[in-house]
């Protein structure tokens, strides 16, 4: 099932206007995707939707040679500053990609999937399904997604369908049939809104493992 914004615009006008809008660097990784991989060899990997390339930044650091694909030029261009300030620019590849579109051409060890949601149109499951397809023998697929939003999130998140980790591996099933699964959770977490008000919500955590020959 795929929802979205009817009246959203289209991906680039949609996520150059967010970066344009301001930096949204943190400076930290996605701690569901540390978790998640940090006892993993390093090898290849692939982020899709990098943003400003926190992730990439940590996986290059950690030894990983890391792709980020964004739609954004600018968060793009931010995420190559980054990677030049913590020195691992060798390290780090950078590609625009519509990623309704086009991915990057694999494979890789290493395919992630962080909160790869989006108002515009997206065909998540398509997407989700090339990205298994470019994951190497051995490698692994990380899809980590947001189940819920907070009460004071603006009504057009309220359009983008949220899958729980099981129906994600559903929906890939056709596609990865005979990966072992590493990881399928739900973790809760405290978020605080603009005017200091608090609420939890749930994330998901799927992990796959493609085999060997």
């Amino acid at each position: 099932m795929t929802l979205f914004d009817p009246d959203a615009p289209d991906a680039h006008e949609l996520w150059e206007g967010v970066y344009t809008a301001g930096e949204r660097w943190s400076g930290r990784p996605n701690a569901l995707l540390v978790r998640a991989v940090e006892d993993l060899p390093p090898g290849t990997a692939l982020d899709l939707g990098c943003g400003e390339g926190g992730d990439l930044v940590w996986l290059a650091s950690r030894g990983w040679t890391a792709t980020g694909a964004d739609v954004s030029p600018t968060a793009l261009a931010r995420a190559a500053r980054h990677a030049a300030d913590a020195g691992v620019a060798e390290r780090v590849r950078l590609e625009e990609h519509d990623l309704g579109a086009s991915l990057p051409a694999g494979p890789f060890d290493l395919v992630a999937a962080s909160f790869l949601h989006s108002i515009a149109h997206l065909d998540r499951e398509d997407v989700l399904r090339r990205a298994a397809a470019a994951v190497a023998p051995g490698g692994s697929l990380v899809v980590i997604g947001h189940l819920g939003v907070p009460p004071w999130a603006d009504a057009s998140h309220h359009h983008v369908h949220l899958p729980e980790p099981q129906e994600v591996r559903d929906a890939l099933a056709g596609s990865t049939a005979g990966w072992e699964v590493l990881r399928e959770e739900v973790v809760q977490r405290e978020v605080t809104g603009p005017e200091g008000q608090v609420a939890h919500v749930g994330d998901g955590v799927l992990h796959l493992r493609r085999p060997r020959p």
